[in-house]
């Protein structure tokens, strides 16, 4: 073994914790070396080089994990908000995914870039100031390069390629619309993406069939990359989506990974056995609740009220005659859909009083039919409405849980940061996950949680050296009391920031220590690859 003396003393040394290292081996006591960004020892010995080490932490009594990665993140537009840092910080996320569901800010053009943050404004937040309408995934790589909360990577949102080639008609793509699609998919691989993202229940991804998508699909198999897909269709409609993909990945050779998935885990849990059967590389993440969130014009509109340019939509709800036929003959058939929404966001200031409350408590209030004030709410907020919505009761706590003992399965948070009563899940899905699965259920040992918070979705997106503790890697590490581990943010009060994570080092240095956040602009960009 090398001589103290002979190499550069470490930067940081934790040392005395008990190490879950991500590997094959048992839970051990062992300190922790970190020069620059990278892991220089694991093991008892690394305490002789403390004396020499700019940083020594005492983490005795402590667990320390590699860095958890949220596999489905929406804080696109807020990777720069200290507060949004803080929240996956304290729940001991280093990394996060995002351009998901097939709508994010890069690549855009100025042709079409306000229609697609507008619409999906509720969800991925403001496109940063830095970043162009004219944003390839370079461009927003780069920005990403510049400081941000946590470890970034993205993926090519579909709908994106989409509407800057075809537009946001339902029609299918001409032979000439399809190449440039393609090129546009493997131009943002080259650029680092870490693979394709589709949203095909939202516009215009949504306009997409199944042989134009493996169209799309296969410069990302070439690429070794995934395709990373908000399917047609959950719980009841589950399987529609799933022999969906299938089909896509069969005539592609697309390695498949599919969002939020949840449902009756009985009916679920088939489907993804049998597609792994047939051959096709499928995974799957998934978060620790059984409400959802999305935006309210997806849930409660027609679909032929939504295709086009969303200003045509909100012209269409601003006509009296429209809305009387909605009234008629749509608003009707939502059912008991209005008692299970809740509001969590609304860009006007004129509705924020209305955040966290029921659509028909809000309704009431006003004293509006619910079709009626749907309509007033997409209007006056001109579409920048997110909600909550109560799965179905088949979908139970112990359904999330059996789905989260999959082979395939990983954590995604779907965390949304926007508005005043946004989902609890975006800043307690990975505590609660520690919790539910390794505290309470015992169905996770902590080498288990490793694997389902953090190596595997770096396996599966190609994060580089990460997800392992151990000489060599990168040094994204998290020290938690697995004692004080717990989720705080509820429904009713969904702010409040994860318990138990004492430190987190993000590429070498602390982004929190003792709890407290210590460095806001820790992260990076993470090109395909790894690289950052």
């Amino acid at each position: 073994m090398t001589d103290a003396t002979s190499e550069p003393p470490p930067d940081l040394v934790l040392c005395g914790g008990t190490v879950v290292d991500g590997g094959s081996g048992p839970p051990r006591v062992a300190d922790v070396a970190v020069r620059g960004d990278r892991i220089v020892r694991v093991g008892p010995d690394a305490r002789r080089y403390a004396a020499a080490a700019t940083e020594v932490v005492d983490v005795s009594g402590r667990l320390v994990l590699p860095g958890f990665v949220d596999a489905h993140s929406h804080a696109d537009g807020r990777l720069g908000d200290p507060a949004v840092t803080e929240a996956y910080l304290r729940q001991g996320v280093t990394t996060v995914v995002v351009g998901q569901d097939g709508v994010s800010f890069a690549p855009s053009c100025a042709a079409t870039a306000g229609e697609l943050d507008r619409y999906f404004s509720a969800v991925n937040g403001p496109r940063p100031g830095a970043l162009s309408a004219d944003a390839s995934t370079a461009g927003l790589l780069a920005h990403f390069d510049t400081g941000i909360g946590v470890n970034a990577a993205a993926l090519v949102p579909a709908g994106n390629i989409r509407a800057q080639v075809a537009g946001f008609a339902p029609h299918t793509p001409t032979a000439d619309e399809l190449r440039r699609m393609r090129a546009l998919v493997a131009r943002g691989l080259a650029d680092g993406a870490v693979g394709l993202s589709t949203g095909l229940e939202y516009v215009p991804g949504g306009f997409a069939d199944a042989a134009e998508l493996a169209e799309l699909c296969r410069p990302v198999a070439e690429a070794g990359a995934v395709h990373v897909s908000h399917m047609r269709g959950y719980e009841e409609h589950a399987h529609t989506g799933i022999e969906e993909l299938r089909r896509i990945a069969a005539r592609s050779g697309v390695a498949t990974h599919v969002s939020h998935f949840h449902g009756p885990a009985a009916a679920l849990r088939p489907l993804l056995d049998s597609a792994l059967d047939a051959g096709l590389d499928f995974s799957f993440d998934s978060y620790p609740y059984t409400r959802g969130s999305t935006i309210l014009s997806m849930l409660t509109l027609p679909p032929e009220l939504q295709t086009g340019r969303s200003g045509g939509t909100l012209a269409l709800l601003k006509d009296p005659a429209t809305r009387r036929e909605l009234g008629r003959t749509w608003f009707p058939t939502l059912g008991d859909l209005p008692e299970r929404v809740i509001l969590a966001y609304t860009a006007a200031p004129s509705w924020r009083w209305a955040e966290g409350r029921r659509l028909t408590e809000v309704a009431a209030t006003v004293d509006r039919p619910v079709g009626e004030l749907i309509c007033d709410l997409l209007v006056d907020c001109e579409l920048g409405v997110g909600c909550l919505v109560q799965q179905p009761a088949a979908n139970t706590d112990d359904d999330v849980s059996e789905l989260a003992q999959h082979r395939v399965h990983m954590a995604g948070s779907d965390g949304i940061f926007m508005g005043g009563a946004p989902h609890p899940r975006a800043y307690g899905a990975f505590a609660r996950f520690l919790r539910d699965q390794v505290l309470e259920r015992a169905n996770w040992s902590w080498a288990d949680a490793v694997q389902h918070l953090s190596t595997r979705a770096v396996d599966r997106f190609g994060l580089g050296d990460r997800g392992l503790i151990a000489t060599g890697k990168i040094a994204d590490l998290v020290v938690l009391d697995a004692g004080r581990v717990a989720d705080l943010a509820t429904y009713d009060d969904s702010l409040q920031f994860a318990d138990g994570v004492d430190h987190v080092v993000i590429g070498g240095a602390f982004a929190l220590r003792d709890g407290h956040l210590r460095n806001a602009t820790a992260g990076r960009a993470i090109r395909r690859g790894g690289s950052s």
